[in-house]
Protein backbone atom coordinates (compact mmCIF):
# COMPACT_ATOMS: atom_id res chain seq x y z
CA UNK A 1 0.00 0.00 0.00
CA UNK A 2 2.76 2.62 0.67
CA UNK A 3 3.53 2.77 -3.06
CA UNK A 4 0.05 4.11 -3.72
CA UNK A 5 0.24 7.04 -1.30
CA UNK A 6 2.29 10.20 -0.97
CA UNK A 7 4.04 11.06 2.31
CA UNK A 8 1.12 13.04 3.77
CA UNK A 9 -1.38 10.33 2.89
CA UNK A 10 0.90 7.67 4.35
CA UNK A 11 1.08 9.65 7.60
CA UNK A 12 -2.70 9.88 7.69
CA UNK A 13 -2.92 6.13 7.09
CA UNK A 14 -0.57 5.40 9.98
CA UNK A 15 -2.51 7.73 12.27
CA UNK A 16 -5.87 6.28 11.28
CA UNK A 17 -4.58 2.70 11.53
CA UNK A 18 -3.31 3.19 15.09
CA UNK A 19 -6.38 5.14 16.21
CA UNK A 20 -9.03 2.79 14.83
CA UNK A 21 -7.18 -0.36 15.90
CA UNK A 22 -6.94 0.98 19.45
CA UNK A 23 -10.39 2.48 19.88
CA UNK A 24 -12.63 0.45 17.55
CA UNK A 25 -11.23 -3.06 16.92
CA UNK A 26 -13.45 -6.03 16.14
CA UNK A 27 -14.13 -6.54 19.85
CA UNK A 28 -15.75 -3.08 19.88
CA UNK A 29 -18.26 -4.27 17.29
CA UNK A 30 -18.74 -7.51 19.21
CA UNK A 31 -19.49 -5.54 22.36
CA UNK A 32 -22.19 -3.48 20.65
CA UNK A 33 -23.74 -6.64 19.24
CA UNK A 34 -23.59 -8.65 22.44
CA UNK A 35 -25.19 -5.89 24.50
CA UNK A 36 -27.85 -5.40 21.82
CA UNK A 37 -26.86 -1.73 21.62
CA UNK A 38 -29.84 0.25 20.30
CA UNK A 39 -27.81 3.00 18.62
CA UNK A 40 -25.54 0.89 16.45
CA UNK A 41 -22.37 2.89 17.06
CA UNK A 42 -20.63 4.88 19.78
CA UNK A 43 -21.43 8.60 19.96
CA UNK A 44 -18.34 9.12 22.10
CA UNK A 45 -16.17 7.47 19.46
CA UNK A 46 -17.76 9.67 16.78
CA UNK A 47 -16.65 12.73 18.77
CA UNK A 48 -13.16 11.27 18.97
CA UNK A 49 -13.20 10.93 15.17
CA UNK A 50 -13.96 14.64 15.09
CA UNK A 51 -11.16 15.45 17.51
CA UNK A 52 -8.76 13.62 15.20
CA UNK A 53 -10.00 15.79 12.34
CA UNK A 54 -11.38 12.83 10.38
CA UNK A 55 -14.93 14.19 10.09
CA UNK A 56 -13.62 17.28 8.26
CA UNK A 57 -11.52 15.53 5.62
CA UNK A 58 -13.89 16.39 2.75
CA UNK A 59 -15.11 19.71 4.15
CA UNK A 60 -13.33 22.72 2.66
CA UNK A 61 -10.99 24.88 4.71
CA UNK A 62 -13.33 27.86 4.29
CA UNK A 63 -15.94 25.85 6.20
CA UNK A 64 -13.53 24.77 8.93
CA UNK A 65 -12.53 21.43 7.47
CA UNK A 66 -9.26 20.00 6.23
CA UNK A 67 -10.03 20.45 2.55
CA UNK A 68 -8.59 17.06 1.57
CA UNK A 69 -9.99 14.57 -0.93
CA UNK A 70 -11.46 11.16 -1.54
CA UNK A 71 -8.05 9.47 -1.44
CA UNK A 72 -7.66 10.66 2.16
CA UNK A 73 -11.24 9.74 3.08
CA UNK A 74 -10.56 6.29 1.62
CA UNK A 75 -7.51 5.89 3.83
CA UNK A 76 -9.69 6.28 6.93
CA UNK A 77 -12.45 4.08 5.52
CA UNK A 78 -10.02 1.26 4.80
CA UNK A 79 -9.02 1.19 8.46
CA UNK A 80 -12.68 1.24 9.48
CA UNK A 81 -13.22 -1.77 7.23
CA UNK A 82 -10.12 -3.58 8.47
CA UNK A 83 -11.43 -3.35 12.04
CA UNK A 84 -15.15 -3.79 11.22
CA UNK A 85 -15.75 -0.56 13.15
CA UNK A 86 -19.40 0.55 13.34
CA UNK A 87 -19.23 4.23 12.37
CA UNK A 88 -21.31 6.98 10.72
CA UNK A 89 -18.19 8.08 8.81
CA UNK A 90 -19.21 6.80 5.36
CA UNK A 91 -22.76 8.14 5.39
CA UNK A 92 -22.03 11.38 7.25
CA UNK A 93 -18.48 12.60 6.60
CA UNK A 94 -18.32 11.30 3.02
CA UNK A 95 -21.67 10.87 1.26
CA UNK A 96 -23.71 13.52 3.09
CA UNK A 97 -20.88 16.06 3.00
CA UNK A 98 -20.56 15.68 -0.76
CA UNK A 99 -24.31 16.15 -1.23
CA UNK A 100 -24.31 19.30 0.91
CA UNK A 101 -21.25 20.96 -0.61
CA UNK A 102 -22.02 24.28 -2.24
CA UNK A 103 -25.61 24.33 -0.94
CA UNK A 104 -27.35 26.57 1.55
CA UNK A 105 -27.51 23.69 4.07
CA UNK A 106 -23.72 23.37 4.31
CA UNK A 107 -23.49 26.21 6.81
CA UNK A 108 -26.22 24.64 8.91
CA UNK A 109 -24.92 21.07 9.13
CA UNK A 110 -21.15 21.20 8.60
CA UNK A 111 -20.36 22.61 12.09
CA UNK A 112 -22.14 19.70 13.75
CA UNK A 113 -20.39 17.17 11.53
CA UNK A 114 -17.02 18.79 12.25
CA UNK A 115 -17.74 18.63 15.98
CA UNK A 116 -18.82 14.99 15.88
CA UNK A 117 -22.27 15.95 17.09
CA UNK A 118 -24.26 15.45 13.88
CA UNK A 119 -24.93 12.06 12.31
CA UNK A 120 -26.49 11.88 8.84
CA UNK A 121 -28.51 9.08 7.29
CA UNK A 122 -29.22 8.49 3.60
CA UNK A 123 -32.83 7.73 2.71
CA UNK A 124 -32.41 6.69 -0.92
CA UNK A 125 -33.25 2.95 -1.03
CA UNK A 126 -36.82 1.84 -1.70
CA UNK A 127 -36.55 -1.71 -3.09
CA UNK A 128 -34.98 -5.00 -2.05
CA UNK A 129 -32.05 -4.26 -4.38
CA UNK A 130 -30.62 -0.82 -5.10
CA UNK A 131 -32.28 0.92 -8.04
CA UNK A 132 -32.04 4.39 -9.54
CA UNK A 133 -35.80 4.90 -9.26
CA UNK A 134 -37.36 7.31 -6.75
CA UNK A 135 -41.04 6.90 -5.89
CA UNK A 136 -41.42 8.67 -2.51
CA UNK A 137 -43.53 11.75 -3.27
CA UNK A 138 -42.90 15.36 -2.32
CA UNK A 139 -45.97 17.50 -2.98
CA UNK A 140 -46.06 21.27 -2.60
CA UNK A 141 -47.73 22.38 0.60
CA UNK A 142 -47.83 26.02 1.68
CA UNK A 143 -44.32 27.43 1.38
CA UNK A 144 -42.75 23.98 1.43
CA UNK A 145 -43.43 20.33 0.69
CA UNK A 146 -45.18 17.31 2.15
CA UNK A 147 -43.28 14.01 1.95
CA UNK A 148 -45.14 10.72 1.68
CA UNK A 149 -43.74 7.24 1.13
CA UNK A 150 -41.21 4.75 2.43
CA UNK A 151 -37.46 4.21 2.47
CA UNK A 152 -35.48 1.24 3.72
CA UNK A 153 -31.91 0.13 4.51
CA UNK A 154 -31.31 3.57 6.02
CA UNK A 155 -28.18 3.04 8.10
CA UNK A 156 -28.52 4.77 11.49
CA UNK A 157 -31.82 6.22 10.26
CA UNK A 158 -33.47 5.66 13.65
CA UNK A 159 -30.97 7.89 15.49
CA UNK A 160 -29.69 10.28 12.80
CA UNK A 161 -29.81 14.03 13.39
CA UNK A 162 -30.10 14.69 9.65
CA UNK A 163 -31.80 12.52 7.04
CA UNK A 164 -31.09 13.21 3.38
CA UNK A 165 -34.15 12.12 1.43
CA UNK A 166 -34.48 11.57 -2.32
CA UNK A 167 -38.07 12.38 -3.32
CA UNK A 168 -40.15 12.59 -6.48
CA UNK A 169 -41.43 16.11 -7.24
CA UNK A 170 -42.33 15.46 -10.90
CA UNK A 171 -42.64 12.59 -13.36
CA UNK A 172 -42.64 8.84 -12.84
CA UNK A 173 -40.52 6.75 -10.47
CA UNK A 174 -38.00 5.71 -13.13
CA UNK A 175 -37.54 9.18 -14.65
CA UNK A 176 -34.13 10.77 -14.25
CA UNK A 177 -35.58 14.25 -13.96
CA UNK A 178 -38.09 15.37 -11.37
CA UNK A 179 -36.07 14.26 -8.32
CA UNK A 180 -35.47 16.60 -5.40
CA UNK A 181 -33.17 16.07 -2.43
CA UNK A 182 -34.36 17.19 1.02
CA UNK A 183 -32.64 17.67 4.37
CA UNK A 184 -35.03 16.41 7.05
CA UNK A 185 -34.20 16.99 10.70
CA UNK A 186 -34.56 14.41 13.45
CA UNK A 187 -37.98 14.25 15.08
CA UNK A 188 -39.99 15.57 12.12
CA UNK A 189 -43.71 15.11 12.66
CA UNK A 190 -45.06 12.20 10.64
CA UNK A 191 -41.70 10.43 10.37
CA UNK A 192 -41.40 7.01 11.99
CA UNK A 193 -38.39 4.70 12.01
CA UNK A 194 -38.21 0.97 12.65
CA UNK A 195 -34.65 -0.25 13.19
CA UNK A 196 -33.60 -3.75 12.16
CA UNK A 197 -30.32 -5.64 12.42
CA UNK A 198 -28.63 -6.55 9.16
CA UNK A 199 -26.49 -9.63 8.54
CA UNK A 200 -23.41 -7.90 9.94
CA UNK A 201 -25.21 -6.85 13.16
CA UNK A 202 -25.37 -3.20 12.06
CA UNK A 203 -28.64 -1.31 12.40
CA UNK A 204 -30.61 0.08 9.49
CA UNK A 205 -34.09 1.55 9.58
CA UNK A 206 -37.27 1.39 7.59
CA UNK A 207 -38.59 4.95 7.40
CA UNK A 208 -42.23 5.88 6.94
CA UNK A 209 -43.01 9.42 5.77
CA UNK A 210 -46.65 10.16 6.52
CA UNK A 211 -47.14 13.68 5.22
CA UNK A 212 -43.87 14.97 6.69
CA UNK A 213 -43.87 18.73 6.18
CA UNK A 214 -40.65 20.57 5.35
CA UNK A 215 -40.03 24.15 4.35
CA UNK A 216 -38.49 25.24 1.05
CA UNK A 217 -35.22 25.72 2.95
CA UNK A 218 -34.97 21.93 3.24
CA UNK A 219 -34.37 21.56 -0.50
CA UNK A 220 -30.76 20.57 -1.24
CA UNK A 221 -29.90 22.29 -4.49
CA UNK A 222 -32.92 23.03 -6.66
CA UNK A 223 -36.41 21.57 -7.01
CA UNK A 224 -36.62 18.89 -9.72
CA UNK A 225 -32.81 19.06 -10.09
CA UNK A 226 -31.87 16.77 -7.23
CA UNK A 227 -30.00 14.32 -9.45
CA UNK A 228 -26.89 16.49 -9.25
CA UNK A 229 -26.46 16.39 -5.44
CA UNK A 230 -27.79 12.81 -5.40
CA UNK A 231 -25.19 11.75 -7.96
CA UNK A 232 -22.47 13.47 -5.92
CA UNK A 233 -23.70 11.56 -2.86
CA UNK A 234 -23.72 8.25 -4.73
CA UNK A 235 -20.30 8.69 -6.32
CA UNK A 236 -18.78 9.54 -2.94
CA UNK A 237 -20.69 6.76 -1.17
CA UNK A 238 -19.77 4.11 -3.73
CA UNK A 239 -16.09 5.02 -3.75
CA UNK A 240 -16.09 5.17 0.04
CA UNK A 241 -17.79 1.78 0.26
CA UNK A 242 -15.15 0.39 -2.12
CA UNK A 243 -12.46 1.70 0.22
CA UNK A 244 -14.13 0.14 3.23
CA UNK A 245 -14.44 -3.12 1.30
CA UNK A 246 -10.70 -3.03 0.66
CA UNK A 247 -10.21 -2.84 4.42
CA UNK A 248 -12.60 -5.75 5.00
CA UNK A 249 -10.87 -7.84 2.33
CA UNK A 250 -7.41 -6.86 3.50
CA UNK A 251 -8.23 -7.69 7.10
CA UNK A 252 -9.62 -11.08 6.12
CA UNK A 253 -6.64 -11.80 3.86
CA UNK A 254 -4.12 -10.89 6.57
CA UNK A 255 -5.86 -13.18 9.06
CA UNK A 256 -5.90 -16.01 6.55
CA UNK A 257 -2.23 -15.66 5.54
CA UNK A 258 -1.21 -15.56 9.21
CA UNK A 259 -3.20 -18.74 9.79
CA UNK A 260 -1.47 -20.45 6.85
CA UNK A 261 1.87 -19.61 8.48
CA UNK A 262 0.88 -21.05 11.87
CA UNK A 263 -1.47 -24.00 11.29
CA UNK A 264 0.16 -27.38 10.98
CA UNK A 265 -1.29 -30.51 9.46
CA UNK A 266 0.59 -33.80 9.85
CA UNK A 267 3.45 -31.76 11.29
CA UNK A 268 3.73 -29.49 8.26
CA UNK A 269 2.65 -25.83 7.94
CA UNK A 270 -0.35 -25.71 5.62
CA UNK A 271 1.15 -22.57 4.07
CA UNK A 272 3.77 -24.80 2.47
CA UNK A 273 1.09 -26.55 0.37
CA UNK A 274 1.39 -25.29 -3.18
CA UNK A 275 -2.34 -25.38 -3.82
CA UNK A 276 -2.97 -22.98 -0.94
CA UNK A 277 -0.06 -20.79 -2.02
CA UNK A 278 -1.63 -20.46 -5.46
CA UNK A 279 -4.96 -19.46 -3.97
CA UNK A 280 -3.34 -16.91 -1.67
CA UNK A 281 -1.40 -15.43 -4.60
CA UNK A 282 -4.58 -15.22 -6.67
CA UNK A 283 -6.37 -13.46 -3.84
CA UNK A 284 -3.53 -10.97 -3.41
CA UNK A 285 -3.65 -10.18 -7.13
CA UNK A 286 -7.41 -9.61 -7.11
CA UNK A 287 -7.16 -7.33 -4.08
CA UNK A 288 -4.43 -5.27 -5.77
CA UNK A 289 -6.57 -4.86 -8.90
CA UNK A 290 -9.44 -3.67 -6.70
CA UNK A 291 -7.10 -1.29 -4.87
CA UNK A 292 -5.88 0.22 -8.14
CA UNK A 293 -9.45 0.62 -9.41
CA UNK A 294 -10.52 2.31 -6.18
CA UNK A 295 -7.56 4.67 -6.14
CA UNK A 296 -8.30 5.65 -9.73
CA UNK A 297 -11.91 6.43 -8.82
CA UNK A 298 -10.78 8.51 -5.85
CA UNK A 299 -8.29 10.47 -7.92
CA UNK A 300 -10.83 11.09 -10.69
CA UNK A 301 -13.34 12.39 -8.16
CA UNK A 302 -10.70 14.65 -6.66
CA UNK A 303 -9.82 16.02 -10.11
CA UNK A 304 -13.52 16.41 -11.05
CA UNK A 305 -13.04 14.24 -14.12
CA UNK A 306 -16.07 13.92 -16.40
CA UNK A 307 -15.40 10.17 -16.52
CA UNK A 308 -15.40 9.71 -12.76
CA UNK A 309 -18.81 8.01 -12.75
CA UNK A 310 -17.47 5.15 -14.87
CA UNK A 311 -14.40 4.71 -12.67
CA UNK A 312 -16.60 4.70 -9.55
CA UNK A 313 -18.74 1.85 -10.89
CA UNK A 314 -15.64 -0.18 -11.78
CA UNK A 315 -14.21 0.38 -8.29
CA UNK A 316 -17.41 -0.54 -6.45
CA UNK A 317 -17.91 -3.70 -8.49
CA UNK A 318 -14.26 -4.82 -8.37
CA UNK A 319 -13.90 -4.16 -4.64
CA UNK A 320 -17.07 -6.13 -3.95
CA UNK A 321 -15.92 -9.13 -5.99
CA UNK A 322 -12.34 -9.16 -4.69
CA UNK A 323 -13.46 -8.87 -1.08
CA UNK A 324 -16.01 -11.63 -1.58
CA UNK A 325 -13.14 -13.85 -2.70
CA UNK A 326 -11.11 -12.78 0.36
CA UNK A 327 -13.80 -13.66 2.89
CA UNK A 328 -14.77 -16.91 1.18
CA UNK A 329 -11.17 -18.08 0.99
CA UNK A 330 -10.69 -17.05 4.59
CA UNK A 331 -13.63 -19.04 5.91
CA UNK A 332 -12.67 -22.07 3.83
CA UNK A 333 -8.97 -22.07 4.75
CA UNK A 334 -9.79 -21.67 8.42
CA UNK A 335 -11.95 -24.76 8.06
CA UNK A 336 -14.54 -25.66 10.69
CA UNK A 337 -13.41 -23.02 13.18
CA UNK A 338 -14.02 -20.38 10.53
CA UNK A 339 -17.74 -21.02 10.96
CA UNK A 340 -17.72 -20.39 14.70
CA UNK A 341 -18.60 -17.15 16.44
CA UNK A 342 -15.38 -17.15 18.45
CA UNK A 343 -13.31 -16.48 15.33
CA UNK A 344 -13.56 -13.10 13.64
CA UNK A 345 -13.35 -14.26 10.02
CA UNK A 346 -17.10 -14.86 9.81
CA UNK A 347 -17.79 -11.24 10.75
CA UNK A 348 -15.70 -10.13 7.78
CA UNK A 349 -17.89 -12.22 5.48
CA UNK A 350 -21.06 -10.69 6.91
CA UNK A 351 -19.76 -7.13 6.58
CA UNK A 352 -18.72 -7.80 2.99
CA UNK A 353 -22.24 -8.90 2.14
CA UNK A 354 -23.75 -5.65 3.43
CA UNK A 355 -21.17 -3.33 1.87
CA UNK A 356 -21.33 -5.13 -1.47
CA UNK A 357 -25.07 -4.44 -1.68
CA UNK A 358 -24.78 -0.81 -0.56
CA UNK A 359 -25.26 1.73 -3.38
CA UNK A 360 -25.57 -1.10 -5.92
CA UNK A 361 -23.84 -4.48 -6.15
CA UNK A 362 -21.42 -5.73 -8.83
CA UNK A 363 -24.26 -6.79 -11.14
CA UNK A 364 -25.90 -3.37 -10.87
CA UNK A 365 -22.67 -1.60 -11.81
CA UNK A 366 -21.83 -4.02 -14.62
CA UNK A 367 -25.26 -3.34 -16.09
CA UNK A 368 -24.82 0.40 -15.58
CA UNK A 369 -21.48 0.38 -17.40
CA UNK A 370 -22.90 -1.69 -20.25
CA UNK A 371 -25.91 0.59 -20.71
CA UNK A 372 -23.74 3.69 -20.68
CA UNK A 373 -21.54 2.09 -23.34
CA UNK A 374 -24.57 1.53 -25.57
CA UNK A 375 -25.10 -2.19 -25.05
Amino acid sequence: MPLYLNDEQAMLRDTARDFVAEHAPVKHMRGLRDTNDATGFSRDLWKQFAEMGFTGILIGEDDGGLGLGHVEAGVVLEEIGRNLSPSPFLATAVAAVEALKGTAQAGKYFPGILAGETVAALAIDEAAKFRDSVALKAERSGNGFKLSGRKQFVTHGHVADLIIVAARTAGAADDQDGVTLFAVDKGAVGLTAEAERLADSSLAARLEFDGVEVTADAVIGEVDAGRDPLDRLLRAGRTGAASELLGVGGGAMDMTVDYLKQRKQFGVLIGSFQALQHRAAHLYSEMEVARAATLRAQQMLDSASDRADEAVSVAKAQAGLATMLAVQEGVQMFGGIGMTDEFDIGFYMKRQRVLAEMFGDANFHADKLARNAGY
